[in-house]
């Protein structure tokens, strides 16, 4: 991916690449009355995702315009009170008067919800907000919203509050410019946080130069200076998904020389696949349709499954390269040491569900998969090298999935992956309703000691671990089940490993017996280390905990602030800083106040360990989630594997914001 500096201005007025495109072209479908009442019914959430959804909705319509053909550059600022400006260079909304509802198409497509250019098949071929609300409903949950519309040599604009126009569309001046550019402020009494996140927004506007090779996207953060300018990064990408498979796979080492790429057009449905083998034992197939990332698949990529298991098969069958295995290959083995983008681009998509997170289209899975099996026949028929060093990895994955399937009996058949026989560690709490019961996986017997005398033992279970687990991203499946830390996690969860038909490991967990996960380790680096080990496993090997909510990190206290019977508990500086100044009555020098800075749980009795880290009322836990699962596969990549340069490079550029106690 390359990046390239450019100034916040739009390009000079291109001839129209589709005159029709006019306020006929904006088709309103309902109004926008219910948005602000129910606004998770719109946006998903209220909380830090809903926020950035706002975002989203007002980029796709430039990403839109950059798909029909009339946008190079998008632009975004963050300004200090957390408004946001979205600027293109694009055609410019209409502002000429709708024929049915008589006022401006600007008013329209700001203040009626489903109103737009994508309604309309001459406007827009291929659309990725179908299945989404629109900038009305932006414009609902804000206090305020600007558009300005740079279009036909005219500056227009018009202003709203909670969706509602303070005056009619007017014109104030002239322009060799096009483009619209929005700001908006959300609304705080909607949203649970105001703040807007900088790598959540840099990440997302990486991805889509990726999805749109040649779109420039500009992100500038006001609020943050760095080396005396305002905080910005700029994407760009030529080679769009061969780019971004590489950059996935950048702490990982190769198998081939370079991506296999497809990119090819069926009955109107583009397709573009990017795939790279590396020597890892995780899978990781990112999927989008129409620049949407769709977390749960869907028929586009069940075609590229398809495709990649025949295709890889025939050829090994063919060659012989299968015949000395006693065991069947299955769809998994071909999965294993793959990472893969799918982007289809679809005129008329159908999402399954709000969140358009799968692909229902039937036809695109016989499209996909007939498209990547032709690509994949060349590639195996032109590169037979490569197509070895696959097959022979394909082979090692089959050969360790048959050894992991025995290592599971082996120890099922103890009862240790079935719940059957409790470690003997274990506290357990005496509640049976798995809704109510939580377990505490605590580092080191000495804590887990104090942390059993403090719990509340009818709901709280606890299970101390003994030194740092296996890390699982460097270790084949099977030698996971001969480790006795990560096979007492298993016994303790009741979660059992199975396999569906086509040979793919499935999580069981019908039988878990706490809803509620939770890693407590010391706030110290061997404790972050501890917690990392501890995500990466259940991310390779119990994605479903952590997608269903179930897997929270403790956060123990860091300072113990002192001074005669009066004491508090601090959990960051600032909370330090501000107890010892009300302690010593706004003096920074007062000895008689003493700061105890907490490296470890043993330090903490267990009455202290309860008050501050296990009592329910009083405790702070942090929900672990994956938002972007390319992203996590590439962070655990990155810091657990074997590649060294990257992770150097991400400590290098994040130490400004480590912890270290002198």
């Amino acid at each position: 991916m390359k990046e390239e500096k450019d100034e916040m201005e739009s390009n000079p007025v291109q001839p129209e690449k589709n005159s029709e495109y006019g306020a006929s072209s904006i088709t309103a479908l309902e109004g926008l009355e219910a948005v602000r009442k129910r606004p998770g019914m719109y946006i998903g959430s209220t909380d830090i995702k809903g926020l950035h959804h706002l975002v989203w909705e007002v980029v796709d319509n430039s990403i839109d315009e950059h798909l029909a053909g009339h946008c190079s550059h998008i632009w975004m600022v963050i300004h200090p009170d957390n408004n946001i400006t979205v600027k293109d260079n694009g055609r410019g909304i209409p502002t000429d008067i709708h024929p049915k509802l008589k006022k401006s198409a600007l008013e329209v497509v700001m203040t009626v919800l489903h109103a737009g250019g994508k309604f309309d098949k001459d406007s827009y071929k291929v659309s990725g907000g179908l299945h989404g609300v629109g900038v009305s409903c932006v414009n609902a949950l804000s206090i305020r919203l600007r558009a300005e519309v740079h279009r036909a040599g005219k500056v227009y604009e018009q202003e709203y509050r909670q969706g509602k126009p303070q005056y009619d569309v007017r014109e104030i001046g002239t322009t060799t410019e096009r483009g619209t550019i929005v700001n908006f402020l959300p609304d705080p009494e909607i949203f649970e946080t105001a703040e807007y996140k900088f790598d959540i927004l840099a990440h997302r506007l990486r991805e889509l130069a990726f999805l749109n090779k040649g779109l420039r996207l500009e992100l500038i953060d006001e609020r943050e200076k760095d080396n005396g300018d305002f905080k910005t990064e700029h994407f760009y990408s030529e080679g769009g998904l061969q780019e971004f498979v590489l950059w996935l796979d950048e702490a990982k080492t190769s198998l081939i020389e370079k991506p296999i790429y497809i990119a090819t057009n069926e009955e109107n449905v583009e397709v573009e696949v990017a795939i790279m083998y590396n020597t890892s034992y995780s899978e990781n197939v990112i999927s989008f349709v129409n620049n949407i990332t769709t977390r749960d698949g869907g028929t586009h990529v069940s075609g590229f499954r398809r495709a990649l298991t025949r295709e890889f098969k025939k050829y090994g069958d063919d060659n012989g390269f299968f015949k000395k295995i006693n065991f069947n290959i299955s769809g998994e083995d071909f999965m294993e040491g793959l990472t893969a983008i799918v982007s289809v681009k679809v005129q008329e998509p159908q999402f399954k569900g709000q969140t358009k997170g799968e692909l229902g289209n039937s036809e695109v899975l016989g499209i996909v998969s007939r498209c990547v099996g032709d690509a994949l026949k060349v590639f195996l028929e032109e590169n037979p090298g490569q197509a070895r060093r696959i097959i022979d990895k394909v082979v090692l994955a089959a050969t360790a999935r048959n050894a992991a399937r025995k290592a599971r009996e082996m120890v099922q058949r103890k009862g240790a992956l079935t719940g059957g026989g409790l470690p003997g560690k274990l506290a357990d709490c005496a509640s049976r309703n798995p809704g109510e019961s939580e377990i505490f996986l605590v580092e080191g017997d000495s804590a887990g000691g104090t942390a059993k005398q403090g719990r509340d033992r009818h709901t709280q279970a606890i299970l101390p671990l003994r030194g740092k687990i296996l890390n699982v991203e460097k270790a084949l499946e099977h030698k996971i089940y001969e480790n006795e830390e990560i096979k007492n996690m298993f016994t303790a969860l009741g979660v059992s490993v199975g396999e569906d038909g086509d040979g793919h490991r499935i999580l069981v967990t019908e039988k878990l017996r706490y809803h509620k996960i939770v890693i407590m380790c010391d706030a110290d680096i061997d404790g972050s280390h501890i917690t990392t080990l501890i995500l990466t496993f259940f991310f390779r090997y119990m994605r479903e905990l952590i997608e269903k909510g179930h897997i929270y990190i403790a956060q123990p206290p860091l300072y113990l602030v002192r001074k005669g019977k009066n004491q508090r508990y601090c959990w960051n500086d600032k909370e330090r800083k501000e107890a010892q100044l009300e302690f010593s009555g706004g003096r920074e020098d007062d000895d008689s106040v003493k700061v105890q800075r907490y490296k470890g749980l043993g330090e903490m009795n267990a009455e202290q360990l309860w008050e501050t880290t296990m009592d329910p009322k009083m405790r702070i836990l942090k929900r672990a989630t994956i938002d972007d699962a390319a992203e996590a596969d590439r962070m655990f990549a990155m810091l657990m594997g074997d590649e060294v340069p990257p992770r150097r490079a991400f400590i290098e550029a994040n130490a400004k914001y480590a912890r270290i106690d002198v």
